[in-house]
């Protein structure tokens, strides 16, 4: 299986012709965030209390395959999304809630977001977030819709 490395993560090459949808042609890269095959998650699996929620969640990997797929049919923006998604799911829903929040017009000052930024950097390594949270809040100072810090 040939393999490339993007952003220090090594992942199968993919043919979409081939391999899409993932879950019925390439069940062999599919994991949950526990590590069980994506063959493990059975009614009977479920029933026998076997796999638990934890099990049904995306993992980062799954995310980055389906941005390749994208990519390579010709999305480039629904690749960067999914990329974006695998790097989210390393921080906690409450913490996504609060950053949405902060990104709505008028809700955060510049030095708010450029400090969100910086967190999903530092924190979570999640540079292609940090770059958009930046982006917004150059826009939003562009159109004025920062907030004024009083």
């Amino acid at each position: 299986m040939t393999q490339r490395t993007i952003e220090g993560v090594t992942e199968p090459v993919l043919d979409p012709a081939a391999d899409y949808p993932l879950s019925v042609h390439r069940t062999d890269v599919l994991f949950t965030p526990t590590g069980k095959s994506i063959e493990d998650i059975t009614i009977e699996a479920v029933m026998a209390g076997e796999v638990g929620a934890e099990d049904l969640r995306i993992t980062p990997d799954t995310l980055r395959l389906q941005a390749q797929l994208a990519e390579k049919v010709g999305r480039p923006q629904l690749g960067d999304n999914l990329r974006r998604a695998a790097e989210m799911t390393a921080i906690s829903d409450e913490r996504v809630l609060e950053i949405y929040n902060a990104l709505r017009p008028n809700a955060s000052t510049k030095p708010e977001l450029d400090a969100i930024a910086d967190e999903l950097e530092s924190v979570y390594g999640a540079t292609l977030l940090a770059g958009l949270v930046r982006e917004a809040a150059d826009v939003y100072e562009r159109r004025d819709v920062l907030a004024t810090g009083e």
